[in-house]
């Protein structure tokens, strides 16, 4: 039973891509615009709660009343340096949102986050924040980089991932219960060395051709 904060979006077109960006035989080029294409596919249901209020405009026709996106919108935040990889795929449907930062590599030891840089957009308390890594897997990284963004006070924060692992969803079920976890799917488990089976590999190096 996946934890509560956890939804898996599950669409065919999302499957279907998510297929190929699984394929060991998948080239660098096209693992990047999968990984773009299924976050633009993702982005349209995670952001599906932002807040909106309603402005009056002119059509060439006559004066009506419309929605849009409330306050000062949204903050991408990819963490370095796989989640740079889904930056695009948001900002082909949420061209004004705001990108900041935040640098964590894990230790191949203990598995834990090591942060080595973070930076966020100004007004952050008047943002809803959309944190993006390609894969949740012991979920430290991703429960630092939360952490990090709540010490900035933050209006909100999402979570989305391509592909998590239960172990990385309960932890950040336990550790920020308030945070909703988006994935395109939800894997076995772990292996002894902390990779997503099946996964799909180290996301970072299959996008940036260092494998």
């Amino acid at each position: 039973m996946s934890p509560s904060t956890l939804s898996v979006i599950s669409h065919p077109l999302i499957r279907h891509k998510l297929s190929y960006l699984r394929d060991k035989t998948t080239p660098t080029k096209l693992f990047k615009e999968l990984v773009e294409e299924i976050t633009m596919l993702m982005t349209y249901e995670v952001t599906r709660g932002l807040e909106e209020e309603v402005v009056t405009i002119e059509t060439p026709l006559e004066e009506m009343r419309a929605q849009r996106i409330r306050g000062k919108k949204l903050a991408v935040v990819p963490i370095l340096r796989a989640g740079l990889g889904m930056v695009e795929g948001v900002l082909g449907l949420v061209p004004g949102a705001r990108v900041g930062h935040v640098g964590l590599y894990r230790n191949e030891e203990t598995l834990e986050p090591v942060d080595y840089y973070a930076k966020v957009p100004k007004g952050a308390s008047a943002r809803d924040f959309l944190l993006l890594d390609p894969m949740l897997a012991t979920g430290g990284s991703a429960s630092a980089a939360v952490a990090y963004l709540k010490r900035q006070n933050v209006g909100s924060v999402r979570f989305m991932c391509l592909v998590a692992a239960p172990e990385g969803a309960e932890r950040m079920a336990i550790d920020h219960p308030d945070v909703p976890v988006y994935a395109a799917a939800l894997d076995r488990q772990l292996n002894e060395k902390g990779y997503i089976l099946p996964g799909l590999g180290d996301a970072g190096d299959r996008l940036f051709g260092t494998r």
